[in-house]
């Protein structure tokens, strides 16, 4: 383990422009590529921090620095091009959350990392439009809030209501979202809508373990906890008129429902049986990481395809499960308002993942290579004319979904190809941690939180009130700043800015 004094670590990180960082091969062992990380000013002092602060005598325990771990995943094998930090980026488990690595799938040493993907597979956002405007909620914002929390199982432990057997689970977990439109949870169009059109075509059921299976079958339809919600959302500002009126975001005051959920416990339990495997193939394989959090197997060894398969499985758990809340989510409005969702305009506007591997093909040193793009708290978001999305979106670029914080505002953006070049079609996912989830419950009192939201106007439903201060706005960096670094950095352009008028929690 190398132990360096700050200073000296800094003599590895230079400043390339004002948006980006540069870490040097060197600054952690064995590193193939160098990484970089996207910051300003403001995200730049919160990330320096974190690497002073562990510089300090007596710091052990935890997780490392995130620039530290953008560095160890640069010395994975087979890696290709740069280990990228996003703004949002924070330490995690292994990969810093907000990292995003590529592995060369030519090469028969490249690895793919359950660390590098999360715990909570395919942890996403999908995003409704309606053709209602705030003025048309406000009376009703409580029912409505109300009947939300009413449709959707949410909290720790909370159970789906969606009807679902062994034999369904198989379907799903191999169908994805085409399980959810043979059942008649969704409209054709939402598939078209949601990246990979709601299916990874590899996904396995007979690779993922009973336990696992037993986890999830009670949890489809389910929001869960944490940071997962649903809101209700207005738009605040346009910034790109006609990449808004291409996703049928016209107006400001115009109403959406976001929703961030993922795989709950059934991809939790796949990432863990995962890791099982992946060190007992690290020691047969002879593959050394600079963190044990790394555990990682060769992409094409039997650990490695399996693990594949059973992700591809979660990631389709997850996809049924947001088509699931979003079929309570119309039927909520449609019993408030009294009309089908069809007329209330309750299209999908798009559905991204920000947990995830999958194999893409991209441009490195000039020749275009498949590589195995892992995203971990990452967003993909591909420019226009990409053939992977949808023809709606062919001249505006993907739509990226960055949910805030409870109460902050959350984004709409486009891809670009300067962030194809720069960070494989990545960029970031959300506001990110700055607080961990022990200092935000030292700290703030939940009380207080609530009080705050209530004051901004914004409504709120919550399953577990004492786990609000883990969410709460002080605990994480200004979403603000994260998009607009993104943006002045070119590697995603912002669209629409959504404002939060309720909120559904676990």
């Amino acid at each position: 383990m190398v132990v360096r004094q700050y200073n000296e670590e800094l003599k590895y990180l230079e400043k390339i422009n004002p948006y980006c960082w540069r870490i040097k091969k060197g600054f952690q062992p064995n590193m193939n590529v160098e990484g970089v990380f996207y910051v300003n000013n403001t995200l730049e002092k919160l990330m320096l921090d974190e690497l002073r602060n562990s510089c300090r005598p007596g710091m052990t325990g935890g997780f490392l620095p995130g620039v530290k771990q953008i560095a160890n995943v640069a010395a994975l094998p087979g890696i290709v091009g740069r280990s990228v930090g996003l703004p949002d980026v924070h330490s995690g488990y292994g990969f810093a959350i907000g990292n995003m690595a590529a592995f060369d799938m030519s090469d028969p040493k490249s690895i793919v990392s359950p660390g590098g993907v999360g715990f909570d597979i395919n942890c996403g956002v999908r995003l409704l439009r309606t053709n209602l405007h705030e003025k048309d909620v406000q009376p009703i914002k409580e029912q409505l809030a109300q009947s939300l929390f009413d449709h959707i199982p949410v909290g720790v432990g909370s159970k789906g209501i969606i009807p679902m057997n062994a034999r369904d689970m198989e379907e799903a977990l191999e169908m994805g979202m085409d399980w959810s439109l043979r059942e008649g949870y969704v409209w054709a169009e939402d598939k078209e809508h949601c990246e990979e059109y709601g299916r990874m075509l590899n996904a396995d059921p007979s690779k993922v373990s009973l336990r696992a299976k037993k986890r999830g079958l009670p949890q489809l339809g389910t929001l869960g906890a944490g940071n997962h919600y649903a809101e209700i959302q207005v738009v605040d500002e346009i910034y790109d008129k006609y990449a808004a009126g291409k996703m049928g975001l016209e107006r400001v005051g115009q109403v959406c429902v976001m929703i961030h959920s993922g795989s709950r416990g059934f991809g939790h339990q796949v990432a863990t049986d995962a890791l099982v495997q992946m060190e007992k193939a690290m020691k047969r394989d002879n593959i050394e990481t600079n963190d044990r959090q790394l555990a990682c197997a060769r992409i094409n060894s039997v650990e490695g395809q399996d693990y594949l398969k059973s992700m591809a499985a979660a990631a389709n758990f997850a996809w049924v499960n947001r088509s699931s809340m979003t079929f309570l989510t119309r039927q909520a409005f449609a019993k408030q308002f009294k009309m089908a969702p069809d007329d209330l305009d309750m299209h999908v506007i798009y559905d991204v993942s920000h947990n995830v591997a999958k194999i893409e093909e991209h441009v490195v040193d000039g020749k275009v290579k498949t590589l195995l793009v892992h995203r971990k708290g990452s967003t993909r978001a591909f420019p226009p004319h990409h053939p992977l999305i949808p023809v709606d979106y062919q001249l505006t670029g993907q739509p990226v979904l960055i949910g805030g914080t409870m109460g902050t505002c959350s984004y709409v953006l486009t891809g670009t190809h300067q962030g194809m070049t720069e960070t494989f079609g990545s960029t970031c996912h959300g506001a990110g941690r700055a607080l961990s989830r022990a200092k935000s419950r030292r700290n703030i009192d939940y009380k207080d939180v609530l009080v705050k939201l209530e004051s901004m106007g914004i409504s709120i439903r919550v399953a577990s009130p004492k786990l609000v201060m883990e969410e709460s706005p002080e605990s994480y960096k200004n979403v603000t700043d994260v998009v607009n670094t993104c943006h002045a950095a070119g590697i995603s352009k912002k669209t629409v800015k959504l404002r939060p008028i309720a909120v559904i929690k676990g």
